[in-house]
């Protein structure tokens, strides 16, 4: 009988490489379906999600220990390979165990014939010892001996070297992004006391609406069943705070979450805009803004449009709040999407920098004179937020509106006269955030 942890580990690998599916997604519901017991259920989510993080380390493990490229293997056995390498190297599962039980599922996969193969490189890999002696082996230097030991590819290195301004606190901010993160709750339309108290977590540090869990299915939670409350990262939701704490002279009748979907910044700022903002919430995206309905059912005077922002339905100047949470690179959520360092290439940051661009240019156009747009992007990369941010800031119809004061809770979040949340500082996502007010 084939290992369930391990099995459901390996089929969460599998909807990756083979479906480009998202591994945060995939495994929940394959939980779910296979009913594993607790103890089970915790092993293959930290089989499946530390696997996919040290991908790159494992690969150049592997690379030296099979007669041809990587790349010709059978994307099954290759899966296989870094499932088993990755509990000898990292878990210290003992070597019978970790090799024989990948023995059997490639056996049961892909066949008797490839089962020889995994059966002997697996066997060098746990003769080569654990990751500190494997990183030994390599003896790999700079950065590239820092990608390997923290699982990242180099230019990651060097991107995150260039936020952070320097090497001091390179490695903790890397190391962070492979520890697993706790689930985050936002409480909308229940105390967060009483949210606390059913998830058996604590209040958020940063958020007044955050509940931070220890473990378990929030999906089980009444709250978040009735969306009262929901699964959301604190980061996120200071990012949304931040569109309601901006100081504004004038009216504030009109509030606009430009790129909404799914949902979760929207559901916050329906609880927190003051009694008679009408909140809009567009998204380009038809099934996406289904969601957003979904996150804001309940709520009153609100509106949904299904509506591309760069081209948008309403008129200049309509609004006098509007929130771009711009797509972008998502390399500041990789402790939940643990492939996502892997999938994502520099091509990627350079191909969103011009729609980020022009959502910027349409949340100026949209918002009215005197009004404030906060600009927000789940990365840190400086391409792609302060290269984005920059290159309008020096406009005469412009004024760049320092973040860090507006959260004198929150310490060491400056970037200049923007905001940079970091997993190893704040526990959060890497969100970052910009605050500009239209003069003109």
């Amino acid at each position: 009988m084939l290992d369930g942890a391990r099995l459901t580990a390996y089929d969460v690998l599998d909807g990756v490489s083979s479906r480009a599916a998202y591994a945060n997604l995939l495994l929940p519901q394959l939980l779910r379906e296979r009913q594993l017991d607790e103890r089970d259920a915790a092993f293959a989510t930290q089989l499946a999600y530390g696997t996919l993080r040290a991908e790159g380390t494992l690969d150049a493990i592997l690379t030296g220990l099979v007669s041809r490229p990587l790349a010709e293997l059978d994307p099954r056995v290759l899966d296989l390979l870094r499932l088993g390498a990755y509990q000898l190297i990292d878990l210290r599962v003992p070597s019978h165990a970790a090799v024989d039980t990948t023995v059997d599922l490639t056996r049961a996969i892909v066949g008797a014939g490839a089962s020889g193969l995994v059966n002997a490189v697996l066997r060098k890999v746990a003769t080569g010892g654990d990751r500190a002696q494997w990183l030994a082996t390599l003896d790999r230097t700079g950065d590239e001996g820092l990608a390997l030991a923290t699982n990242h590819p180099r230019w990651i290195v060097a991107a995150w070297r260039d936020a952070l301004g320097g090497d001091a606190e390179l490695e903790p901010a890397l190391l962070a992004d492979d520890a697993p993160p706790e689930v985050h709750l936002v409480a909308r339309r229940v105390d967060r006391a009483e949210l606390a108290v059913e998830s058996g977590g604590d209040p958020g540090p940063w958020s007044a609406f955050a509940v931070r869990m220890h473990g378990g299915d929030p999906g089980r939670l009444p709250a978040v069943r009735s969306g009262a409350a929901a699964v959301q990262d604190e980061g996120s939701q200071l990012a949304a705070l931040l569109l309601s704490r901006a100081p504004l002279d004038g009216p504030d009748g009109a509030w606009l979450d430009m790129c909404a979907g799914p949902g979760g910044k929207a559901g916050l700022l329906a609880t927190v805009r003051p009694d008679g903002v009408r909140l809009t919430a567009a998204d380009r995206a038809p099934h996406r803004a289904e969601l957003v309905r979904h996150a804001l059912a309940g709520a009153d005077d609100v509106e949904v449009l299904a509506a591309d922002s760069t081209a948008p339905p309403w008129a200049p100047g309509t609004f006098d709040r509007v929130l771009l949470d711009a797509p972008c690179t998502g390399l500041g959520a990789l402790r939940r999407r643990p492939e996502v360092r892997w999938r994502r290439t520099p091509d990627d940051v350079a191909g969103l920098v011009d729609l980020q661009t022009a959502l910027l240019d349409s949340a100026l156009t949209s918002v009215r004179v005197g009004g404030v747009v906060a600009y927000v992007t789940c990365s840190p990369h400086s391409a792609e937020t302060v290269a984005v941010v920059d290159a309008v800031a020096g406009r005469d119809d412009v004024e760049v509106l320092p973040v860090a004061p507006l959260f004198p809770e929150v310490p060491d979040m400056a970037r200049g006269d923007y905001g940079q949340l970091w997993p190893h500082r704040h526990g959060t996502d890497a969100m970052f955030m910009a605050l500009l007010r239209r003069t003109g």
